[in-house]
């Protein structure tokens, strides 16, 4: 690493834990490693104690990063690449750890991982109408199934009801082999893979028989009402303004309906006006209802994943 010119900062991490310091520097300091890659800084330790050199702001950035990473060794044995870019990420945008708020689900509890996240969570459990709109990776689906299925499991609603555009902008279920189950079901998979992590494939398999919960293409909602449920659409942003509204109006007494997905991955014609973005523009001011807007700083994915976003709204701008 380059030498820098800046006095060092220098601190001492409290209680010294021997263990857990070295579940925060990791195997061949890893860890100290990245966060100073992250930051452009030197950091040196001695048990305890750590300096960091480098420019003002972050050599700050860096100690708050080793001060909330050696806080999360109390619980944890090891950190992960994970947990630490998550801080990292966390720090350098200028976010406090949203510590307060968690969703638990019988098989694991789940934390905002930014102030959007946060944000997001808190309408959806305090909001009937949530839109989370951006790019992949910021958790907008995710969090959204972990929410249902905490209201599921502590008895807040009845059932949950996943939808789906079944086959993007067209929707020709009858091309596709099989039931209605089997034609759907390739087309809800990352809505499965959720259900699967918080509630174990056993539990999601015996509620998906009993239809507590259920999985239901677009095109079927029409003429529904849905009273005390938990409404999840997701990929929202191919469906056009028609649909979109035909969704909004399935709301039964004690039901939420939170809408997600990304207007820059429309895959309709390109005449056709998405019904997510127009749903949005419509009802941003409407009382009741709230959308939370993500960044590419919020991709809670592998850091590649935010430079390639990051890299294609560039790209899309110059157009």
């Amino acid at each position: 690493m380059t030498s820098k010119t800046t006095t060092p900062l220098t601190f001492s991490l409290e209680p010294p834990d021997n263990q857990r310091l070295a579940a925060l520097c990791g195997q061949l300091d890893h860890n100290l490693k990245k966060i100073a890659s992250y930051f452009d800084v030197d950091i040196t330790s001695r048990g305890p104690l750590f300096s960091i050199s480098g420019p003002e702001k972050s050599a700050e950035q860096a100690r708050l990063s080793l001060n909330e990473l050696y806080a999360q060794t109390k619980e944890q044995d090891s950190l992960n690449d994970e947990t630490v870019y998550r801080i990292l990420r966390s720090v350098s945008n200028g976010e406090e750890t949203e510590g307060g708020l968690k969703i638990r689900t019988p098989n694991k509890q789940v934390k905002p991982r930014s102030r959007r996240q946060h944000h997001y969570v808190r309408d959806i459990l305090t909001t009937d109408v949530v839109f989370g709109v951006g790019p992949a990776g910021t958790g907008k689906t995710y969090l959204a199934v972990a929410c249902a299925v905490q209201a599921l499991i502590s008895d807040e609603i009845d059932r949950i009801v996943l939808v789906r555009p079944a086959v993007e902008a067209g929707e020709r279920l009858g091309f596709l082999p099989g039931d209605i189950g089997q034609k759907v079901d390739p087309y809800l998979r990352p809505l499965y893979d959720a259900l699967y992590e918080l509630l174990g494939f056993e539990r999601v398999a015996r509620l998906l028989e009993r239809n507590v919960i259920e999985l239901a293409p677009l095109a079927y909602m029409r003429g529904r009402t849905l009273a005390n449920a938990f409404v999840i659409l997701d990929e929202a942003q191919n469906t056009t303004t028609q649909q979109m509204k035909m969704f909004l109006t399935r709301m039964g007494f004690g039901s939420k309906s939170v809408i997600t997905g990304d207007i820059t991955q429309t895959d309709l014609p390109s005449e056709t006006v998405s019904g997510l973005r127009h749903g949005i523009e419509t009802l941003d001011r409407v009382d009741g209802i709230s959308v939370t807007r993500f960044t590419p700083q919020d991709v809670v994915r592998h850091p590649l994943v935010q430079r390639i976003v990051e890299a294609y709204d560039a790209d899309f701008k110059k157009c």
